[in-house]
């Protein structure tokens, strides 16, 4: 190494030329809306958490829930602008009903003060704007609080997954520039003062009655458009919501498992379908998929139908899960009891709980888990269920539902989209998806039928439905390029312990849920003796490392660093150390993947 490279790696921090040229790089490469953020380096990760400025300040993109993208965030500081106060922020909800959660939220968290300098606008279609068959109006609400109250708007946003994503921004704001979308009390006026056709005055009406509780500042609207062709020309981005509707149809065929071939969107809807793979449970069909915008969204959701269903109760979390999932069931409730190791042990404690008469809403398990891959036991939990009356909600991302079936032990099934079923990492997407042999099912299923509200953007949907078509086929090959990796790190002696399904004591209950035709999984975590071995390693991995999981592409994590950077000593106490790397693993060649991993693993001790 040159004395001058070595001058620039200290004054990169650290990084090599080309780690330091992809910080803060969106991942996969030059892709917009993508789901994930290069952090190439272990203190690349540490000044993330830290806030550092030469870390944040590089960033293009982050993982969606964490970091609000900079069309989003843009776009609100315009509404700030125009409709709120010096001081203020504002946050983009999907619907009126998801902005007044928030509202609620934020004002229980606040000052009394602060309290009443909160409120929510919603913008909707400018009536004196007619409609035609291609355009898409996309309504949304806006938040607006005092910048110091962010934290608690940001935590609402992180773990309910209710904000706007990314595409649907950039185009909101579109229309909203050219006077498409206006606040809605200035809509009402113009409805009330106008003479025009009635489909004008329907427009605006059949949106939700929510009102705003804030005068606005908004000048737009004052344009008299009557030509659809200038209006389609006016907005070159129309989306075809025919094409948006098919798209989500083949998602949800995807979902139940009777559409598995690779086919353009109109042959697959014609395809017979595939019984071979539906999903095992008797009388199950598409209308039990639920989609939404992401899936902390449908796990928020699923929480949420059933308090509304069952009433409030405090849940129960078992095992040592992804970090939003138990913020949902503390804050959003009664709080929930957390069994933090998922173990055997951990169940025979709760069966004592319920025999002593103590009583449940329901019970969140991942099926295995993120990060440690630990498979619960769901046939004992059925059985305590269905004897203690609790309802349970798998969330079935990691293992899915190609390799594992765990719909017939669930009363809710939820999963992220996101992930490898998407594989591409530029689109979010959630789903809910209810068992009807549930004995909730009647229950679940009008409350969900009442309260679900379709938020997921036309265009993340044709993204989505076109990234999922190769699903099934991606699945063996990521399977078994999984399963070589950790067979090589399990062999290596710098390497303390590998977690993944087929090698954790837990794999009884894996295989018990297997699929005939079903692997492992895309996803394991190994961890490392010491700091220096981790970070060499971690340092010395030529893939792409970031947040997120699930790519076509292998994507390296320092998991528990970045989900618990504020309480490394508890998540340690559960078994996620700070010296944990997490893989989600990819379609590489598997030779070149193994050679990656071989020379990161040379590094260490050098």
């Amino acid at each position: 190494m040159t004395a001058a490279v070595a001058s620039y790696q200290t004054e990169q921090h650290g990084m090599s030329p080309a780690q330091a040229a992809r910080l803060g790089q969106s991942i996969p490469a030059d892709t917009p809306h993508a789901v994930s953020v290069s952090l190439p380096t272990w203190s690349t990760n540490v000044g993330y958490e830290e806030g550092q400025d030469w870390v944040v300040k590089k960033m293009i993109c982050g993982y969606p829930r964490f970091f609000v993208h900079p069309i989003i965030s843009s776009f609100a500081e315009l509404l700030v602008r125009n409709h709120g106060l010096p001081d203020d922020q504002a946050m983009l909800f999907t619907s009126p009903h998801a902005a007044r959660r928030a509202l609620a939220f934020v004002q229980y968290r606040v000052s009394h003060e602060d309290k009443s300098r909160i409120y929510v606008l919603d913008f909707v279609h400018n009536p004196k704007l007619p409609e035609t068959p291609v355009t898409v109006w996309t309504p949304f609400s806006a938040l607006f609080f005092p910048g110091h109250c962010f934290p608690f708007a940001k935590q609402f946003w992180q773990h309910t997954g209710e904000g706007v994503q990314s595409r649907r921004a950039e185009y909101a704001r579109e229309e909203y520039e050219q006077g498409g979308l206006i606040e809605k009390s200035v809509a009402e006026e113009m409805t009330r003062q106008s003479r025009g056709p009635k489909r004008y005055r329907k427009a605006v009406t059949s949106l939700d009655s929510a009102t705003s509780s804030s005068p606005t500042n908004s000048s737009f609207g004052n344009g008299d458009l009557e030509s659809s062709r200038f209006l389609e020309e006016r907005f070159g981005r129309n989306l075809n919501l025919e094409l948006a509707d098919q798209a989500k149809q083949a998602i949800k065929r995807r979902i139940a498992g009777t559409l598995t071939t690779d086919l353009e969107l109109h042959d697959a809807l014609r395809s017979e379908p595939d019984h071979s793979r539906a999903r095992q449970v008797p009388g199950f069909s598409v209308d039990d998929v639920y989609l939404y915008p992401c899936g902390m969204n449908s796990i928020y959701n699923a929480h949420r139908q059933l308090m509304l269903a069952r009433g409030p109760r405090k849940s129960i979390c078992y095992g040592f899960p992804y970090i939003d999932t138990l913020k949902v069931l503390e804050k959003f409730g009664p709080g929930a009891v957390f069994y933090g190791f998922g173990t055997p042990e951990d169940l025979d404690d709760f069966e004592k709980r319920l025999e002593s008469g103590e009583r449940f809403l329901c019970l969140f398990c991942e099926f295995p888990s993120n990060p440690l891959l630990r498979s619960p036991d769901l046939k004992r939990i059925r059985v305590l269920a269905d004897k203690y009356d609790f309802a349970v909600v798998i969330d079935e991302t990691v293992g899915n539902f190609m390799n594992v079936s765990v719909l017939p032990y669930a009363d809710i099934v939820v999963s992220s989209l996101t992930k490898v079923f998407s594989g591409d990492g530029n689109v979010m997407g959630g789903a809910a998806i209810l068992n009807p042999a549930s004995r909730y099912y009647k229950m679940l299923k009008g409350t969900y039928d009442r309260e679900f509200e379709d938020t997921f953007w036309p265009e993340d949907a044709i993204f989505l439905e076109r990234n999922s078509r190769d699903f099934v086929a991606r699945i063996e090959r990521i399977n078994d390029n999984a399963e070589a990796l950790c067979e090589r790190l399990q062999a290596h002696p710098k390497v303390k312990c590998v977690y993944y399904p087929k090698v954790v004591p837990s794999r009884p209950f894996y295989d018990a849920c297997r699929t005939p035709s079903g692997g492992y999984g895309g996803l394991l975590s190994a961890t490392f003796y010491t700091d220096a071995d981790v970070i060499a390693f971690y340092d010395n991995l030529d893939t792409e490392k970031g947040p997120s999981l699930g790519t076509n592409f292998t994507l390296a994590s320092p998991y528990t660093l970045l989900a618990h950077y504020t309480e490394l000593d508890w998540a340690a106490g559960y078994g996620a150390e700070k010296n944990l790397i997490r893989f989600s693993i990819g379609l590489e060649d598997r030779e070149e993947l193994l050679r990656k991993i071989d020379v990161a693993l040379a590094a260490i001790g050098e």
